[in-house]
Protein backbone atom coordinates (compact mmCIF):
# COMPACT_ATOMS: atom_id res chain seq x y z
CA UNK A 1 0.00 0.00 0.00
CA UNK A 2 1.31 3.58 -0.90
CA UNK A 3 2.83 5.20 2.25
CA UNK A 4 1.84 8.85 3.22
CA UNK A 5 5.19 10.16 4.34
CA UNK A 6 6.54 13.47 5.79
CA UNK A 7 9.53 16.08 4.98
CA UNK A 8 9.78 19.31 6.20
CA UNK A 9 10.32 21.33 3.16
CA UNK A 10 8.95 24.52 1.99
CA UNK A 11 5.97 24.30 -0.72
CA UNK A 12 7.03 24.88 -4.19
CA UNK A 13 6.24 27.85 -6.34
CA UNK A 14 6.88 26.10 -9.41
CA UNK A 15 10.43 28.41 -10.35
CA UNK A 16 13.48 26.39 -11.88
CA UNK A 17 13.68 23.33 -12.95
CA UNK A 18 11.59 20.71 -10.36
CA UNK A 19 12.08 17.55 -9.95
CA UNK A 20 9.55 15.33 -10.29
CA UNK A 21 7.58 15.19 -6.71
CA UNK A 22 7.72 18.83 -7.80
CA UNK A 23 6.92 18.99 -10.68
CA UNK A 24 3.60 16.66 -10.51
CA UNK A 25 2.57 19.09 -7.17
CA UNK A 26 2.93 22.35 -9.13
CA UNK A 27 1.06 20.17 -12.35
CA UNK A 28 -2.07 20.12 -9.75
CA UNK A 29 -1.98 22.25 -7.35
CA UNK A 30 -4.66 24.88 -8.60
CA UNK A 31 -6.86 21.61 -8.63
CA UNK A 32 -5.75 20.67 -5.09
CA UNK A 33 -6.70 23.72 -3.64
CA UNK A 34 -9.61 23.28 -5.64
CA UNK A 35 -10.54 20.55 -3.82
CA UNK A 36 -9.64 21.79 -0.46
CA UNK A 37 -11.43 25.34 -1.11
CA UNK A 38 -14.65 23.21 -1.92
CA UNK A 39 -14.80 21.39 1.03
CA UNK A 40 -13.57 23.73 3.50
CA UNK A 41 -14.68 26.84 1.83
CA UNK A 42 -11.81 28.94 3.43
CA UNK A 43 -8.82 29.59 1.01
CA UNK A 44 -6.71 30.28 4.34
CA UNK A 45 -7.54 26.62 5.29
CA UNK A 46 -7.45 25.51 1.76
CA UNK A 47 -3.64 26.84 1.57
CA UNK A 48 -2.88 25.15 4.86
CA UNK A 49 -4.17 21.97 3.95
CA UNK A 50 -1.66 21.89 0.79
CA UNK A 51 1.67 22.91 2.76
CA UNK A 52 0.30 19.90 4.77
CA UNK A 53 -0.16 18.00 1.31
CA UNK A 54 3.19 19.19 0.42
CA UNK A 55 4.51 18.09 3.61
CA UNK A 56 3.66 14.34 2.94
CA UNK A 57 4.23 14.11 -0.76
CA UNK A 58 7.40 15.05 -0.30
CA UNK A 59 8.49 12.08 1.55
CA UNK A 60 6.96 9.36 -0.86
CA UNK A 61 8.21 7.06 -2.61
CA UNK A 62 7.28 7.86 -6.33
CA UNK A 63 8.34 4.27 -7.98
CA UNK A 64 5.37 3.05 -5.67
CA UNK A 65 2.59 5.63 -6.64
CA UNK A 66 0.94 4.88 -9.81
CA UNK A 67 -1.09 7.62 -10.36
CA UNK A 68 0.41 11.04 -8.93
CA UNK A 69 -2.69 12.92 -9.26
CA UNK A 70 -4.82 10.89 -7.48
CA UNK A 71 -2.39 9.76 -4.75
CA UNK A 72 -2.14 13.92 -4.35
CA UNK A 73 -5.93 14.23 -4.12
CA UNK A 74 -6.47 11.62 -1.81
CA UNK A 75 -3.93 13.62 0.42
CA UNK A 76 -5.44 16.61 0.10
CA UNK A 77 -9.03 15.11 0.91
CA UNK A 78 -7.83 13.43 4.03
CA UNK A 79 -5.95 16.61 5.30
CA UNK A 80 -9.18 18.39 4.23
CA UNK A 81 -11.53 16.12 6.42
CA UNK A 82 -9.04 16.91 9.43
CA UNK A 83 -9.49 20.56 8.86
CA UNK A 84 -13.30 20.54 9.00
CA UNK A 85 -13.75 18.91 12.32
CA UNK A 86 -10.79 22.01 13.51
CA UNK A 87 -13.15 24.51 11.10
CA UNK A 88 -16.51 23.16 12.49
CA UNK A 89 -14.95 23.98 16.05
CA UNK A 90 -14.29 27.33 15.21
CA UNK A 91 -17.55 28.27 13.76
CA UNK A 92 -19.42 27.21 16.54
CA UNK A 93 -17.79 30.15 18.30
CA UNK A 94 -17.98 32.73 15.58
CA UNK A 95 -19.58 35.95 16.14
CA UNK A 96 -22.48 36.08 13.28
CA UNK A 97 -23.31 34.45 10.92
CA UNK A 98 -20.15 32.24 9.05
CA UNK A 99 -19.88 32.72 5.36
CA UNK A 100 -17.38 31.16 3.12
CA UNK A 101 -14.23 33.21 1.58
CA UNK A 102 -14.68 34.95 -1.23
CA UNK A 103 -12.43 34.46 -4.09
CA UNK A 104 -11.52 37.03 -6.77
CA UNK A 105 -11.95 34.23 -9.58
CA UNK A 106 -10.27 34.15 -12.81
CA UNK A 107 -12.46 34.93 -16.05
CA UNK A 108 -11.95 30.96 -17.29
CA UNK A 109 -14.13 29.75 -14.18
CA UNK A 110 -17.13 31.36 -15.14
CA UNK A 111 -17.02 29.27 -18.45
CA UNK A 112 -16.63 26.42 -16.60
CA UNK A 113 -20.65 26.52 -15.68
CA UNK A 114 -20.65 23.23 -12.78
CA UNK A 115 -17.17 24.64 -11.67
CA UNK A 116 -18.73 28.23 -11.16
CA UNK A 117 -22.11 27.13 -9.92
CA UNK A 118 -19.94 24.63 -7.16
CA UNK A 119 -18.14 27.36 -6.00
CA UNK A 120 -20.85 29.79 -5.57
CA UNK A 121 -21.31 31.22 -2.41
CA UNK A 122 -24.86 29.92 -2.34
CA UNK A 123 -24.08 26.44 -3.17
CA UNK A 124 -21.07 26.80 -0.76
CA UNK A 125 -23.81 26.93 2.03
CA UNK A 126 -25.84 24.62 1.28
CA UNK A 127 -22.69 22.04 1.14
CA UNK A 128 -22.18 23.49 4.78
CA UNK A 129 -25.13 21.32 5.74
CA UNK A 130 -23.28 17.90 4.96
CA UNK A 131 -21.30 16.00 7.46
CA UNK A 132 -17.42 16.04 6.67
CA UNK A 133 -17.39 12.66 5.00
CA UNK A 134 -20.46 13.42 2.54
CA UNK A 135 -18.94 16.77 2.02
CA UNK A 136 -15.65 14.88 0.73
CA UNK A 137 -17.98 12.39 -1.03
CA UNK A 138 -20.47 14.89 -2.67
CA UNK A 139 -17.46 17.42 -4.17
CA UNK A 140 -15.45 14.63 -5.44
CA UNK A 141 -18.05 12.81 -7.21
CA UNK A 142 -20.11 15.88 -8.35
CA UNK A 143 -17.69 18.35 -9.25
CA UNK A 144 -14.78 16.28 -9.98
CA UNK A 145 -16.46 13.51 -11.41
CA UNK A 146 -14.06 10.59 -9.57
CA UNK A 147 -15.22 6.86 -9.66
CA UNK A 148 -16.63 5.58 -6.59
CA UNK A 149 -13.11 3.37 -6.36
CA UNK A 150 -11.08 6.60 -6.09
CA UNK A 151 -13.17 8.23 -3.68
CA UNK A 152 -13.31 5.49 -1.75
CA UNK A 153 -9.81 5.61 -1.08
CA UNK A 154 -9.45 9.18 -0.72
CA UNK A 155 -12.01 8.63 2.29
CA UNK A 156 -10.97 5.60 3.71
CA UNK A 157 -14.24 3.23 3.34
CA UNK A 158 -15.88 0.66 1.12
CA UNK A 159 -17.22 1.52 -2.46
CA UNK A 160 -20.05 0.20 -1.84
CA UNK A 161 -20.14 2.68 1.49
CA UNK A 162 -19.59 5.71 -0.78
CA UNK A 163 -21.98 5.27 -3.67
CA UNK A 164 -24.21 5.37 -0.60
CA UNK A 165 -23.15 8.34 0.78
CA UNK A 166 -22.95 9.97 -2.57
CA UNK A 167 -27.17 9.03 -2.93
CA UNK A 168 -27.25 10.61 0.14
CA UNK A 169 -25.54 13.46 -0.32
CA UNK A 170 -26.62 14.54 -3.16
CA UNK A 171 -30.69 14.46 -2.36
CA UNK A 172 -29.43 16.81 0.51
CA UNK A 173 -28.29 18.93 -1.58
CA UNK A 174 -30.79 18.52 -4.17
CA UNK A 175 -33.38 19.69 -1.53
CA UNK A 176 -31.43 22.62 -0.38
CA UNK A 177 -29.60 23.74 -3.65
CA UNK A 178 -31.33 26.82 -5.01
CA UNK A 179 -33.26 27.00 -7.88
CA UNK A 180 -32.88 27.62 -11.44
CA UNK A 181 -29.93 28.01 -13.05
CA UNK A 182 -29.24 31.98 -14.38
CA UNK A 183 -26.64 33.48 -17.14
CA UNK A 184 -23.88 35.49 -16.49
CA UNK A 185 -25.66 38.34 -18.06
CA UNK A 186 -28.78 38.52 -15.84
CA UNK A 187 -26.82 38.34 -12.87
CA UNK A 188 -24.77 41.35 -14.28
CA UNK A 189 -27.63 42.87 -15.17
CA UNK A 190 -29.40 42.78 -11.87
CA UNK A 191 -25.98 43.49 -10.08
CA UNK A 192 -25.89 46.82 -12.12
CA UNK A 193 -29.32 47.98 -11.50
CA UNK A 194 -28.90 47.17 -7.50
CA UNK A 195 -25.47 49.26 -7.62
CA UNK A 196 -27.37 51.79 -9.45
CA UNK A 197 -30.61 52.18 -6.64
CA UNK A 198 -28.00 51.47 -3.91
CA UNK A 199 -25.97 54.24 -4.55
CA UNK A 200 -28.95 56.83 -5.45
CA UNK A 201 -30.56 55.85 -2.51
CA UNK A 202 -33.48 54.45 -4.66
CA UNK A 203 -35.88 52.55 -2.40
CA UNK A 204 -38.62 51.74 -5.02
CA UNK A 205 -35.25 50.31 -7.44
CA UNK A 206 -34.06 48.31 -4.59
CA UNK A 207 -37.61 46.61 -4.27
CA UNK A 208 -37.99 46.31 -7.90
CA UNK A 209 -34.58 44.11 -8.50
CA UNK A 210 -35.41 42.00 -4.85
CA UNK A 211 -37.03 39.23 -4.92
CA UNK A 212 -40.19 39.56 -2.45
CA UNK A 213 -38.64 36.84 -0.14
CA UNK A 214 -34.93 38.12 -0.72
CA UNK A 215 -31.83 37.29 2.30
CA UNK A 216 -29.66 39.18 3.34
CA UNK A 217 -26.57 37.39 4.75
CA UNK A 218 -23.57 39.39 6.44
CA UNK A 219 -20.35 38.07 8.05
CA UNK A 220 -18.66 41.01 10.06
CA UNK A 221 -17.16 38.11 12.30
CA UNK A 222 -17.15 40.38 14.65
CA UNK A 223 -14.68 42.81 13.92
CA UNK A 224 -16.62 44.74 11.38
CA UNK A 225 -20.27 45.42 11.92
CA UNK A 226 -22.55 43.31 10.33
CA UNK A 227 -26.31 41.59 10.34
CA UNK A 228 -25.86 38.85 12.80
CA UNK A 229 -28.73 37.34 11.72
CA UNK A 230 -30.16 36.97 8.11
CA UNK A 231 -32.73 39.55 6.94
CA UNK A 232 -35.47 38.19 5.09
CA UNK A 233 -38.12 39.83 2.85
CA UNK A 234 -37.27 42.82 0.00
CA UNK A 235 -38.65 46.28 2.11
CA UNK A 236 -36.49 45.34 5.55
CA UNK A 237 -33.31 44.42 3.23
CA UNK A 238 -33.46 47.39 0.83
CA UNK A 239 -34.67 49.79 3.89
CA UNK A 240 -31.38 48.74 5.29
CA UNK A 241 -29.49 49.35 2.43
CA UNK A 242 -30.47 52.38 1.69
CA UNK A 243 -30.30 53.75 5.20
CA UNK A 244 -26.12 52.13 5.29
CA UNK A 245 -24.99 52.37 1.96
CA UNK A 246 -26.53 55.34 0.88
CA UNK A 247 -25.58 57.37 3.73
CA UNK A 248 -21.85 55.94 3.74
CA UNK A 249 -19.30 58.99 2.60
CA UNK A 250 -16.25 57.64 0.11
CA UNK A 251 -17.96 54.60 -0.25
CA UNK A 252 -17.52 52.89 -3.80
CA UNK A 253 -19.28 49.75 -5.54
CA UNK A 254 -17.60 48.57 -8.41
CA UNK A 255 -18.78 44.95 -10.29
CA UNK A 256 -15.94 42.15 -9.57
CA UNK A 257 -15.87 38.35 -10.48
CA UNK A 258 -16.14 36.54 -7.20
CA UNK A 259 -16.09 32.73 -6.82
CA UNK A 260 -17.13 32.38 -10.40
CA UNK A 261 -19.94 34.64 -10.63
CA UNK A 262 -20.74 38.45 -11.26
CA UNK A 263 -20.61 40.33 -7.82
CA UNK A 264 -19.71 43.59 -5.88
CA UNK A 265 -16.58 45.24 -4.45
CA UNK A 266 -17.09 48.19 -2.27
CA UNK A 267 -14.43 50.33 -1.04
CA UNK A 268 -14.43 53.02 2.10
CA UNK A 269 -11.81 55.45 0.87
CA UNK A 270 -10.11 53.65 -1.78
CA UNK A 271 -9.68 50.88 1.00
CA UNK A 272 -11.46 47.48 0.35
CA UNK A 273 -14.32 47.05 2.74
CA UNK A 274 -17.07 44.29 1.73
CA UNK A 275 -17.69 41.72 -0.71
CA UNK A 276 -20.77 40.93 -2.36
CA UNK A 277 -22.10 37.99 -3.61
CA UNK A 278 -25.70 37.32 -5.16
CA UNK A 279 -27.85 34.81 -6.19
CA UNK A 280 -30.78 36.31 -8.84
CA UNK A 281 -33.90 34.06 -10.39
CA UNK A 282 -35.74 35.41 -12.97
CA UNK A 283 -33.75 38.91 -12.74
CA UNK A 284 -34.16 39.49 -9.18
CA UNK A 285 -32.22 38.89 -6.66
CA UNK A 286 -33.13 36.00 -3.65
CA UNK A 287 -29.95 35.88 -1.71
CA UNK A 288 -27.18 39.01 -1.07
CA UNK A 289 -24.12 37.35 0.87
CA UNK A 290 -21.93 40.35 1.91
CA UNK A 291 -18.99 39.52 3.39
CA UNK A 292 -16.98 42.40 5.88
CA UNK A 293 -14.80 40.28 7.97
CA UNK A 294 -11.41 41.77 6.96
CA UNK A 295 -9.46 38.31 7.76
CA UNK A 296 -11.34 36.93 4.69
CA UNK A 297 -10.96 39.48 2.35
CA UNK A 298 -7.12 38.53 1.25
CA UNK A 299 -7.82 36.88 -1.74
CA UNK A 300 -9.81 39.73 -3.38
CA UNK A 301 -6.44 41.30 -4.43
CA UNK A 302 -5.15 38.95 -7.24
CA UNK A 303 -7.29 36.61 -8.89
CA UNK A 304 -7.33 32.88 -7.80
CA UNK A 305 -7.61 30.36 -10.66
CA UNK A 306 -9.49 27.31 -9.93
CA UNK A 307 -9.26 23.90 -11.73
CA UNK A 308 -11.07 20.65 -11.68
Amino acid sequence: MESEGTHAEEQPTGGGRADPATEAFVTHRNLLFTVAYEMLGSAADAEDVLQETWLRWAGVDLAAVRDRRAYLVRITTRQSLGRLRTLGRRKESYVGTWLPEPLLTAPDVADDVELAESVSMAMLLVMETLAPGERAVFVLREVFDLGYEEIADAVGKSPAAVRQIAHRARAHVAARRPRGTVSRAETRDALDAFRQATETGDLQGLLDVLAPDVVLIGDGGGIKQAVLRPVVGADKVARLLVNGLGRAAGLTMRPAQVNGSPGLVLRLDGTLDTVVAAHVLDGRITGLYAVRNPEKLSRMEQETSLLR
